[in-house]
Formats: structure tokens, C-alpha cells, sequence
């Protein structure tokens, strides 16, 4: 059995019905792509007192249509698929606007909505990969806080969150290492431990999504991408050493 054999998409594309795991899969992986989703509705010049009922349409046609049965099952990426949907059910909204009541009640609705910061009036699909890219990390970065309070380590994980996306200078690592009472050297390498849990969690949450490793390789490139980060070309991956999280 491989990795992707178990995951949320994986099991979704299996079943290809609306079995009572499937479909918590699929919802699941929906209530994680809703900020994407409301980024890409709220650029794309939707109304905003509109956006809401839009994205909730959106999600409840794409559940219980079962437009994921379309998807190709060797190399689906679920965010690509989802994204090529969200533009047709948008081309046509005058009619999937509808549809909103229908679901039994059901809201797709996101724990950490990360659109805050998404601007109106930018590109649609690059606020779009940049929501999406923003909740990924956050979901990862939330794991990694979680795992630091099961060990006891919550006050030292807190002290050096803010040292996980940018690398910290010198001056960074001694004010630190002198409020925890730490080594420059301990404080460094509690840093290069956290920072490489948390590129194992990212890539986690991403591979709960695809469907193949070249998949997984191309997320964690689209990932970098939409966060300014420094990126080569799929399928080479971040080296340990380098100055970012992924």
C-alpha cells in the first residue's frame, strides 16, 4: 500500500458514491478549500453581501452533484479540480444560485477562515492559491503547536513561533536564548527541528489531497509559489538548509 492509498481524496475517488466515508471525506476536504474558495469569489467582483450564499452553493452542488466523480482518478489533484469546477459553476451562477437551499441544512463552513487579507479587487485564481497556500500552512502550523503541548513544550514552541517562516539572525537567536536561559547552539537546533517538523506536516496536509507523488511534488511548487517563496521546478523539494518553511 502506498501513501496516498488512505487519504481523504484517495478514498473519496475510490468509492465514487456517496457512502457515508466518502462523503465525510469530501466534506471535510471542502470545509479546508472554503477560504480558497471565498477568496476566489469575493476577486472574481461578487457581490459581498453575495459571497456567502455563492461559495455555500457552490459546495452543496459540488457534494451532491457528485462532481467529483469526474475527476481523474490516476491524477487528481483535488484543489485543481476544485478550482475548474468553482469557474463553471461561477459561468453559470444566474442558474447554480438555486441550488443554495438545497443540502438538508448542511453548511460548509471553515474553523480558520484565512481570507481576511485577500484584496477585492486582485487576481482571482492567484488570491485563489494564495488563501488556499495561507490555510495549508495554518492547518500544519496548528498540528505542530498541538504535537509541542502533548510534550510538554508549549512555551518553547511559543517563544520560537516566530522563527518558523523566516530563518532569525543573530540578534533574534540571543534575545531568545537569553529569555528561555538557553544555548545560541540549543535554541538552533530546537529551531531546525521544528522547522522540519512543520515542512513534514505541510507536506502532510498536501498529500491528503493528491492522488500521486509528481501530484504531492507539484502542491508543495504551487505552495512555495503562491507564498513568494523561492521555488525550482516541480518535483525537486525545498533543500534542509533552505530559508523558508517547505
Amino acid at each position: 500500500m502506498n501513501r496516498f492509498d488512505t487519504t481523504r481524496w484517495s478514498l473519496v475517488l475510490q468509492a465514487r458514491s456517496d457512502t457515508p466515508q466518502a462523503r465525510s471525506a469530501l466534506e471535510t476536504l471542502c470545509r479546508t478549500y472554503r477560504p480558497a474558495v471565498v477568496a476566489y469569489v469575493r476577486s472574481h467582483g461578487c457581490a459581498t453581501d453575495a459571497v456567502d450564499d455563492m461559495v455555500q452553493a457552490f459546495f452543496l452542488r459540488f457534494i451532491d452533484h457528485a462532481w467529483h466523480a469526474d475527476a481523474d482518478r490516476e491524477r487528481g489533484r483535488f484543489r485543481a479540480y476544485l478550482l475548474t469546477m468553482l469557474k463553471r459553476h461561477l459561468i453559470g451562477a444566474g442558474i447554480a444560485s438555486a441550488a443554495r437551499k438545497r443540502g438538508g441544512g448542511m453548511r460548509i463552513e471553515s474553523i480558520d477562515d484565512a481570507t481576511e487579507d485577500i484584496a477585492d479587487d486582485a487576481d482571482p485564481e492567484r488570491q485563489f492559491e494564495k488563501a488556499w497556500a495561507m490555510t495549508i500552512v495554518g492547518h500544519a502550523f496548528s498540528r505542530l503547536r498541538d504535537e509541542a503541548d502533548r510534550a510538554g513544550k508549549r512555551d518553547l514552541f511559543d517563544a520560537l513561533g516566530e522563527f518558523l517562516a523566516e530563518r532569525p539572525d543573530d540578534a533574534d537567536y540571543a534575545r531568545v536564548a537569553e529569555q528561555l536561559g538557553l544555548r545560541r547552539n540549543t535554541l538552533a537546533v530546537a529551531v531546525h527541528r521544528l522547522r522540519h517538523r512543520l515542512r513534514e506536516l505541510i507536506e502532510a496536509e498536501l498529500a491528503d489531497t493528491t492522488g500521486t507523488e509528481a501530484d504531492l511534488e507539484a502542491e508543495l511548487h504551487d505552495l512555495r509559489n503562491a507564498l513568494g517563496l523561492d521555488t525550482g521546478p516541480p518535483g525537486k523539494r525545498s533543500p534542509e538548509g533552505g530559508n523558508h518553511t517547505t
